[in-house]
């Protein structure tokens, strides 16, 4: 992650879960019917192939960010 600052080892866990359900949540709409007839650990390997990087790259440095202006 970009920032060197991370939250507290508390809050992390919490803004993890805030950045992977929406996201999940929003994959499995995206495409349910695309994957429905995959086995479940396929299903789970393209989800989380999706879900991972974006998490790491986007979504918690947005967040981190987002705490960081509250602490200033």
């Amino acid at each position: 992650m970009a920032n060197n600052k991370q939250p507290s080892k508390h809050l992390t866990p919490v803004l993890i879960w805030l950045a992977i359900y929406p996201l999940i949540t929003v994959l499995l709409y995206l495409l349910g019917e695309w994957i429905e007839n995959f086995p479940l650990p396929v299903k789970t390997l393209i989800l989380t192939l999706i879900a991972v990087p974006v998490v790491y790259y986007f979504i918690l440095p947005f967040y981190f960010s987002i705490i960081d202006r509250f602490k200033k």
